[in-house]
């Protein structure tokens, strides 16, 4: 390997000889410094150095055409003192080329949750619509907490939702989780984690009134979407979520023990949910199809609603209720249950909550059954207590 002082004009005037492929000049100033000449014409050049662990190790600086010397002698200086001191360039720029993009997380994120995710559907959505037209072309390793705190404010201040913000920040966090489990390079902590949760409360309190109850039932009942009117009612006498309704199977329906099992609740659990008499007359009179597992299957197909979106969304118009939702009935059960005496406890264990947070926004409805009961027993006491003397 010849020895030669590299410079500018030594790199102009380099030739690879006649009958060789390539031929590599070490510089005398920088020690492990080359240049690479080929016998096509191209020229590179090269840093060779020593791990830690004793085995030499050469790291491209660059091509001739593409960086000027003093750029490729002032790279080769850096990366000589960052070797003698113990680091590894060419280690750390493979560990550079192994790092892949947000793409690439994403498409595994999405594999893996398609695996378990009963609510798959509304990943894919956030991720496809919101996550990956900013972050698929970058780095895992160049994605910085500032830059998603900015980019989730973006987004906020475009007017989404605050609970729909959070649900992307929720998307986006669980991939890096994900990402630190399964040791993807460049990987050494979520940026996710130190980004704030925006304050918002998504919990909703819309009450239903008897009569409202009324011009519901009447609207349902017209609907020609035959199966609605059950729908509803089993709703509104159960607290069941729509998809554990629209999913139910009369094998796992026992009208003699009072009970209906759902066998994968949306906490990844199996509950049973308590049926009362009005709830069991009405699974009497459901119509029964012919080998049909379903107990209110869509009559054309006999499987499961995909939606009922469209039904829903005319009958309640037709009832003058354009701000009730579907997940309403459930309030509309839990708040009748909590107003009839039924302590939190018990409501949360029929409604699935895993978290009595989750419960405790009846707790207001509970204290004025608690209220009602002490005015009522004081009444029957009082004999003048609290009475002017």
């Amino acid at each position: 390997m010849p020895v030669i002082q590299l410079s500018a004009g030594t790199i102009q005037r380099a030739t690879c000889p006649p009958g060789r492929k390539k031929i590599e000049y070490r510089d005398t100033t920088i020690i492990g410094f080359s240049l690479e000449c080929r016998a096509g014409g191209g020229k590179t050049y090269y840093l060779r150095y020593f791990d830690k662990n004793g085995r030499q190790r050469q790291f491209k600086i660059g091509g001739v055409n593409d960086i000027t010397f003093d750029q490729a002698r002032k790279r080769a200086k850096t990366l000589r003192a960052d070797a003698v001191l113990g680091g590894d360039p060419a280690a750390a720029k493979e560990e550079r080329k192994a790092v892949p993009t947000y793409s690439w997380l994403a498409d595994e994120h999405l594999a893996h949750a398609k695996t378990y995710q009963k609510s798959y559907s509304s990943t894919e959505i956030i991720m496809r619509v919101h996550i990956r037209p900013r972050w698929d072309k970058v780095l895992v390793s160049d994605i910085k907490p500032q830059m998603v705190a900015k980019w989730l404010a973006e987004k906020a201040e475009e007017g989404l939702k605050p609970a729909t913000v959070e649900k992307i920040r929720i998307v986006l966090n669980r991939s890096f989780n994900l990402a630190l489990e399964w040791n993807v390079p460049g990987i050494v902590r979520n940026p996710v984690t130190t980004v704030p949760r925006r304050p918002f409360t998504n919990a909703r309190d819309r009450a239903l009134t008897a009569t409202e109850a009324m011009r519901l039932r009447a609207a349902v009942a017209k609907s020609s979407n035959t199966q609605l009117k059950h729908i509803v009612g089993l709703l509104m006498l159960t607290g069941a979520r729509v998809s554990e309704l629209l999913q139910a199977r009369w094998e796992h329906v026992d009208v003699e023990r009072k009970t209906w099992l759902v066998p994968m609740s949306k906490n990844g659990r199996a509950r049973r949910i308590p049926l009362s008499k009005p709830a069991r007359d009405l699974i009497e009179k459901l119509p029964r199809f012919d080998k049909c597992a379903y107990l209110v299957p869509n009559p054309e197909t006999l499987k499961p609603f995909v939606s009922i979106k469209h039904s829903w969304q005319t009958a309640r118009k037709e009832a003058k209720l354009d701000d009730l939702h579907l997940h309403d009935l459930r309030h509309a059960f839990a708040s009748a249950a909590v107003s009839a005496g039924v302590d939190l406890y018990a409501v949360g264990r029929i409604l699935g909550h895993t978290d009595h947070k989750s419960t405790m926004r009846y707790a207001h409805l509970a204290n004025e059954t608690l209220l009602r009961a002490v005015e009522a027993g004081a009444s029957n006491l009082s004999f003048g207590w609290g009475q002017p003397e």
